[in-house]
């Protein structure tokens, strides 16, 4: 369960401080801001030394989202997709129907290996900028094992930062149209709007994940729908 765990750390721990310490502002902290606050420790978080915010340099981040993504963490991801692709699949004309099988309900084997998809897709999305080096890299390998004894996961994890950035292999890893939906979203919350390498990676993952236009509307739209929820 490591990478659950972990999943949810990163999305919940943006929705206590910012990175500098002070309150989230109205508009929401992103899951990329809560992933360096969480590995710098502070607001109680597990992980400790700062060194896996290297991950994210200075980026900003986008807000699609980001506060109701933040506050329910792993299961709130999973809702999101859930709706919205639910509500895309019954606009597809003559397409088969079926339950949306997103992480939130998924039984525990079937998550895990599911987060791990998503997973990678947040460390492949704040790689994006290209910023990380050796020392980074094991600095970041030193934080990891002190969140987990797991040294499967632990390689796994390090595999993941070293690997060469690549969205198709990336989006190879989407096992369904739903576990693609998914790793879109948690992608887009790391992805600085501001970077141009970043958008362009983000643009030719939703590509090699081969998501509908249709479908990636939706999910932007049920973000935005549970934000202002969240924010009444």
């Amino acid at each position: 369960m490591n990478t659950l765990k972990l999943l949810d750390q990163l999305l919940k721990s943006g929705s206590s401080q910012s990175t500098s310490g002070q309150p989230a502002s109205s508009s929401g902290g992103s899951a990329l801001s809560g992933l360096s606050q969480m590995l710098s420790g502070k607001g109680g978080a597990a992980l400790g030394g700062g060194a896996l915010g290297l991950l994210l340099g200075s980026k900003k981040g986008r807000k699609l989202g980001g506060k109701v993504l933040t506050y329910g963490g792993l299961a709130a991801l999973g809702v999101v997709a859930y709706k919205a692709y639910g509500n895309w699949q019954k606009n597809q004309q003559g397409a088969a129907q079926h339950e949306p099988q997103t992480i939130d309900r998924l039984p525990p084997p079937q998550a895990e290996q599911h987060g791990r998809a998503i997973l990678a897709a947040v460390i492949a999305a704040a790689k994006a900028d290209g910023h990380i080096d050796d020392r980074e890299r094991e600095l970041i390998d030193q934080e990891v094992a002190k969140f987990t004894r797991d040294q499967a996961f632990i390689q796994w994890v390090d595999a993941q930062i070293k690997a060469p950035l690549d969205p198709a292999q990336i989006a190879a890893l989407a096992s369904s149209e739903e576990l693609a939906a998914e790793m879109y979203l948690a992608s887009v919350l790391v992805i600085d709007e501001e970077s141009y390498m970043e958008r362009s990676y983000l643009e030719e993952l939703v590509r090699q994940l081969r998501l509908s236009p249709s479908l990636v509307d939706e999910l932007k739209r049920q973000a935005r729908e549970a934000e202002q929820l969240c924010q009444s």
